[in-house]
């Protein structure tokens, strides 16, 4: 189970705790996005489809959280700060705002562990078993519950808090449905609920919310794991009750079809003057350049936006490339997600 600091919430009592508060969420958002997509990425193309689109459709998601909690931050007249160095997390690492000798993320390739050993603990609900080892189990401050007494701490300040400006809010359109703006409380309370529910859902509801779709983050990673998807299926007992199981159709997962891409690597480590280094630092330079954009776009610049999108897509197609090629090793390239703002 992810476990946040708890000093995080020790000044939601103030606008300036919240605040902090919300860049926090800001960060932690961001900083599953990258893992998730090398492993994406890790994928050969064409193959493991369900897989693809179950990752691919949870990577939208996150970044759909990033959105509503940089609209939320906006609305309650923060600036959202996602431009610098140190928005980025090194990998491997612990997570913005989580604590240290906690879980430890980095960029690997898609494997079964990688997800039921990372990423089922990132999005791991509260109301379970915690995944890791007793040192750290103590009473935790979920990712969850983090949300929730940022929402708490938002209703105790009132509507007065809500004084950012209505044109700095972004809509996430047809890519992005659940991005909406946050100009009053209730739109917050909105924003954080879907937050939650996408990513962590509950032991009774995996939904989340009956008006979902989708299973929230957790169980689409469990599907993967366990290979099956899950459904409902009827007990056989006295009163036919109802539960929840991996017992419907098949998620079948080819491990040859996985890139055997380095993990965690930095552009030091591909020689200078090589085609992986060129590489490399073109997708870091091109990743700072998206990070900037999005600043834009959430500090009074909507329409950046657009550009932000198209950064996002030369990204995808930049990290599918490298990772066809190979190095002396025989392992493959794979992008090290660092701030770079100068052009190679």
């Amino acid at each position: 189970m992810l476990l946040i600091k708890a000093e995080l919430a020790q000044n939601l009592d103030t606008p300036e705790g919240v605040q902090l508060a919300l860049q926090t969420a800001i960060e932690l958002e961001h900083s599953t996005i990258p893992p998730y997509l090398y492993a994406l990425y890790s994928l050969t193309p064409g193959s493991n489809a369900e897989i693809a689109e179950l990752v691919g459709s949870v990577v939208a998601e996150e970044m759909a959280h990033m959105a509503l909690a940089c609209n939320i931050l906006n609305a309650v007249l923060g600036e959202p700060v996602i431009d610098k160095p140190g928005f980025l997390p090194l990998y491997p690492g612990p997570l913005p705002g989580t604590v240290e000798e906690g879980l430890s993320v980095g960029l690997e390739p898609f494997s079964l562990e990688l997800l039921s050993l990372t990423f089922m603990v990132i999005e791991q609900p509260e109301d379970r078993p915690p995944v890791l080892s007793a040192a750290a189990a103590k009473e935790p401050l979920t990712i969850g519950r983090f949300y929730e007494m940022i929402r708490e701490a938002l209703e105790a300040l009132g509507g007065d808090i809500f004084t950012g400006k209505p044109g700095y809010q972004v809509h996430g359109g047809i890519a992005l449905p659940e991005v909406k703006a946050v100009e009053r409380l209730e739109d917050a309370v909105l924003a954080i609920h879907t937050i939650v529910e996408q990513g962590e859902g509950t032991s009774t509801d995996p939904f989340g919310d009956e008006a979902h779709d989708e299973l929230a983050h957790y169980f689409r990673f469990a599907e993967i794991v366990k290979g099956r998807k899950y459904v409902q299926v009827e007990l056989q007992t006295p009163c036919q009750k109802v539960c929840w199981a991996y017992e419907g159709e098949a998620i079948p997962f080819d491990a040859s079809k996985v890139y055997p891409v380095v993990a965690n690597p930095k552009a030091q480590l591909y020689p200078e003057g090589s085609a992986a280094r060129h590489a490399c630092d073109t997708f870091n330079y091109t990743y700072t350049s998206l990070l900037n954009a999005l600043h834009e776009t959430f500090n009074g610049k909507p329409t950046v936006l657009n550009t932000a999108v198209g950064l996002m897509e030369s990204l995808n197609e930049q990290a599918q490339e490298m990772m066809k090629m190979k190095l002396e090793s025989g392992l493959h390239v794979g992008p090290s997600f660092e701030y770079r703002p100068t052009n190679p």
